[in-house]
């Protein structure tokens, strides 16, 4: 037997004598991890020297410290979602939320040392979702750009690849390839877009649990010259101003016509109305300025 095992029973034997022995409080399991909606059981045993009803509580540290189970009664958002047998909690339907530190604290008043504790640490894994892309639609020959893949609710975090047509690519820094890719934060980098960058485009997130998922795939089309919004607009304003300038010149014109034919018609109207009430004088020498006067 070492030194250390002697001093160590010696210790305990001495503790026996003089009644010292405290509440014993130990897990079995003290690092629990489970999947999202499935039940944890916080292991929490004791052993004390007299009492025979120990007190119990459970405590949950966060931002704050919070009362998972206190005076005999599950609290908060515990309440309804959990049971206890002797001193282990079982949480029933876990979430993200559930994640964290708990403490099992026992307190035996009738022993000589009356508080014995232990600590769980509880965590929470989501499956893998499918992660969200961004691929641009259409990209510029020659520009700089990025494509980006995200999954921000599985747990633990994800590392990403990136796919072109089915196929892996590289992450390695060669001289000819003209992209980057950061398997930590799911960004794709296109240094100097070319004519052979066009394709379909996924992303792939995996963790370790579970298969990985991935993305629908996106194409991206490479144009040789970036659209200018701005001379976009001008060229729409420009061709309202003259379809709407064309219009009122056609009015105009319309309008112009429709009175030069009206009094043309009025004055026409006039002379015919002259000539069907003129009554020729009685004497007949004037027939013939009459006449030409009717012609």
């Amino acid at each position: 037997m070492t030194p250390t095992r002697v001093l160590l029973f010696t210790f305990l034997a001495l503790m026996l004598i003089h009644g010292l022995i405290s509440v014993i409080v130990t897990t079995s399991n003290p690092k629990m991890k489970v999947y999202e909606n499935t039940n944890a059981v916080l292991s929490c045993k004791f052993q004390t020297e007299k009492e025979t009803n120990p007190r119990i509580e459970w405590k949950k540290k966060g931002h704050n410290v919070s009362y998972v189970y206190f005076d005999g009664e599950f609290t908060g958002l515990f309440r309804g979602r959990a049971s206890i047998d002797g001193a282990t909690v079982t949480l029933h339907g876990v979430n993200q939320k559930d994640s964290g530190i708990y403490h099992c604290e026992v307190t035996a008043r009738q022993d000589q040392i009356r508080l014995g504790e232990v600590t769980v640490s509880l965590n929470v894994l989501v499956p893998l979702h499918a992660p969200s892309c961004h691929v641009p639609e259409i990209a510029v020959r020659g520009s700089e750009v990025e494509l980006h893949c995200e999954d921000k609710l599985t747990v633990p975090p994800v590392t990403y690849s990136w796919y072109k047509d089915n196929r892996l690519l590289s992450k390695a820094h060669v001289p000819d390839i003209n992209y980057s890719v950061d398997n930590k934060t799911g960004t794709l980098k296109f240094k100097s877009l070319s004519k052979s960058d066009a394709g379909q485009y996924r992303c792939e997130a995996f963790n370790n649990i579970g298969p990985p998922k991935s993305c629908m795939g996106q194409h991206m089309n490479i144009t040789e010259f970036e659209l200018n919004m701005t001379l976009v607009i001008a060229v729409g304003v420009c061709a309202a101003l003259l379809l709407l300038s064309s219009s009122l010149a056609v009015c105009l014109c319309c309008q112009r016509g429709y009175c030069c034919c009206y009094f043309k018609e009025r004055k026409r109207g006039k002379y015919k109305r002259n000539a069907v009430n003129y009554s020729p004088p009685a004497d007949p020498k004037h027939y013939k300025h009459t006449e030409s006067f009717v012609i």
